[in-house]
C-alpha cells in the first residue's frame, strides 16, 4: 500500500511556485487531467480502467494543491487529496507513515522531478514530463520489498475543470457504490462536454480561416481595383497583376512567362481570377 499511495501522489506533484517565475514554468501542468490506461505501464499494481486528477495552485501560489479520484477494474472507488510546495527544499509530508519528507523542483517548463524519503531514504522517485503531442508522462520509480519498479502513466489534459483528480495509485480512502457512479457520471459529462468543445473548436477554426480568406480577397481585390486597368474583366478569367515601375499596380492579360519574366514592369505580383462576386482571388 505503501508504494501504491506514494505512485498515484508523486505524479501530481506537477505544477506549482512559491515566485512567479516558478508560476511561469509550472503553468503548463495546472488543469485537469484524464488517464490514457491503455498507454500506461506498470510494473507494480494494477491500473485502473479510467481516473482523472486535477492540479492547482493555492495559497496565493505558494502551494500545489492535488487531488485524485479514479475507479478501478472491479468498480471499486479511490479519492485522495494532499498539497506540497515544490520549491526544491525538503519539506515534511503529509502522511508520515508513508514518507517523512519530500522535495519537489520544476526543473524546466516541461519538467518537474519530485522525491519522497522515509527516515532519509529514497523511497521513490517520480519524473513528470510535458510530451511534444501535449500529453503528460508520469514516471514512477520505486521498490517494493527491495525490488525496483518503474510504472509509466499517460495523461491527456482536459479542457474543463474538475473538482477532482485521478492517479492509478492513490490511497484507498473508501469504495462506495456512491462513488462509483458519481465517478460514471462525471467521465461521461466530461466526455460529452469535450466532444462539443471540439466541434464548436473545428467550427471557430473553420470561420476564422473562412474570415482570413475573405480578408486576403478583399485586400488584393482593393489592390486590384486601385491598378491600371485597359480592359474589362471577365468573370472568370485569369489575369496577372504586375507592379511598375513607378510603384503603381496594373492588371495585365499578359502572363510573366509570356513576357519571359516581369516584362516592361518592376516585378510580378500574381496571377488573379475575378469571382461572381466581383471580388479577385489568388491563383497558382
Amino acid at each position: 500500500m505503501q508504494c501504491l499511495f506514494l505512485c498515484g501522489f508523486s505524479q501530481p506533484l506537477l505544477a506549482f511556485s512559491v515566485i512567479t517565475s516558478i508560476m511561469v514554468q509550472a503553468y503548463n501542468f495546472l488543469a485537469s487531467w484524464q488517464l490514457f490506461p491503455e498507454k500506461c505501464d506498470f510494473q507494480f499494481g494494477v491500473a485502473p480502467k479510467s481516473g482523472n486528477y486535477k492540479i492547482d495552485s493555492v495559497n496565493n501560489g505558494k502551494e500545489l494543491s492535488i487531488s485524485t479520484n479514479w475507479v478501478s477494474v472491479t468498480n471499486d472507488a479511490f479519492y485522495a487529496q494532499y498539497t506540497v510546495n515544490p520549491n526544491g527544499e525538503k519539506q515534511p509530508f503529509d502522511n508520515q507513515d508513508l514518507a517523512d519528507t519530500i522535495v519537489a523542483d520544476i526543473t524546466n517548463a516541461s519538467t518537474i522531478e519530485t522525491q519522497f524519503f522515509k527516515d532519509d531514504t529514497l523511497v521513490l522517485a517520480v519524473t513528470n514530463e510535458i510530451l511534444a503531442n501535449g500529453y503528460m508522462k508520469v514516471t514512477h520509480k520505486g521498490f517494493e520489498n527491495g525490488e525496483p519498479f518503474t510504472n509509466i502513466e499517460i495523461y491527456h489534459k482536459q479542457m474543463s475543470v474538475l473538482p477532482y483528480a485521478s492517479s492509478a495509485g492513490s490511497v484507498a480512502i473508501r469504495p462506495t457504490k456512491e462513488g462509483v457512479i458519481k465517478h460514471k457520471a462525471l467521465s461521461a459529462m466530461e466526455e460529452q462536454t469535450n466532444m462539443q468543445l471540439d466541434q464548436i473548436k473545428q467550427q471557430i477554426e473553420l470561420l476564422a480561416r473562412q474570415a482570413q480568406e475573405i480578408n486576403k480577397r478583399k485586400e488584393l481585390s482593393l489592390m486590384i481595383y486601385e491598378a491600371m486597368l485597359r480592359f474589362k474583366p471577365q468573370i472568370g478569367h485569369v489575369y496577372h497583376l504586375y507592379e511598375k515601375k513607378d510603384g503603381t499596380h496594373m492588371l495585365s492579360l499578359v502572363s510573366p512567362k509570356e513576357w519571359g519574366g516581369a516584362g516592361p514592369f518592376k516585378q510580378f505580383l500574381a496571377s488573379v481570377r475575378l469571382l461572381a462576386d466581383h471580388t479577385w482571388v489568388e491563383v497558382n
